[in-house]
């Protein structure tokens, strides 16, 4: 089953095996986003953490690029109003989404498309893959965090020079520094993100939803306001669990023991 917006420029896929794929579909524009396109992004993820049936999100572009940023012919239709508007803003959709999500970066991720990029939970990058920031080229002001995100994950020195000086960061530098988890060659792209789309599936569901948000929201907090919102979550979760689900947990941690093979040591 695929929905897709009027002018398929956004394409979301239900695949089997509860892995969602959505797609940015406009090639012929490096996947430049419309204001049309933004709101039918920020649908999409929205109508995706909606469906049970889909437990982990893949996020790609089409053609050679991943999302060239805005686009900028239609500016001021754009900036104008719509960076308050919850609805329609696709990063704060996708920060709001409970569920995995995991990004595919084939070439150019600019701008606001390098904004979509941090927004995603893990990344996987092309080798021909390029992370730029043109805000000052441009005189656009940032509003979807990526001038408070990018120092947080490859640090403020790098983080200014990549944004002040508007110069791409290649996939192997992006990779170095911790911006993205895994470079691969552009064919098996794909590929790796649902290699690493089924592993999260085969855990505990529950768990990896409430995982996935500890991290998150901890990480916008100093570490020991941190630490305080881990033990209050897992006294939350361990009282609220009964007689059978500790049952359960430990015929399942004994299966699994049980399974393993002999030590030769």
């Amino acid at each position: 089953m695929a929905g897709t917006s009027s002018e398929n420029l956004i394409v979301v896929n239900r695949g089997q095996g509860g892995v969602g794929v959505v797609t940015i579909n406009r090639p012929k524009s490096l996947n430049s986003l419309t204001r049309q396109m933004m709101k039918d992004l920020a649908k999409a993820f929205k109508s995706l953490d909606a469906e049970e049936s889909v437990r982990v999100i893949i996020l790609c572009g089409s053609g050679r690029s991943f999302c060239s940023g805005v686009d900028l012919t239609a500016a001021e239709d754009v900036f104008k109003g719509d960076v308050k508007d919850i609805e329609s803003d696709p990063v704060a959709q996708m920060e709001r989404c409970k569920k995995p999500i995991i990004g595919a970066i084939n070439g150019f991720a600019v701008t606001a498309g390098f904004e979509i990029a941090l927004a995603c939970d893990i990344l996987v990058a092309s080798k021909d893959a390029k992370f730029m920031d043109t805000h000052a080229r441009f005189g656009i002001f940032p509003s979807w965090g990526l001038s408070q995100k990018l120092a947080r994950v490859i640090g403020p020195n790098r983080a200014r020079e990549v944004s002040l000086t508007a110069t791409p960061v290649t996939a192997e530098e992006a990779e170095k520094w911790g911006l993205v988890n895994h470079v691969v060659e552009g064919s098996e792209l794909l590929k790796k993100a649902r290699q690493i789309a089924e592993a999260i599936i085969k855990n505990n569901q529950d768990l990896v939803l409430r995982y996935k948000r500890v991290i998150n929201d901890g990480f916008k907090q100093d570490l020991a306001h941190a630490l305080v919102l881990e033990k209050e979550r897992a006294h939350d979760y361990y009282n609220g669990m009964t007689k059978e689900q500790f049952k359960k947990m430990q015929e399942f941690i004994a299966g699994r023991s049980a399974k393993k093979s002999p030590s030769k040591l």
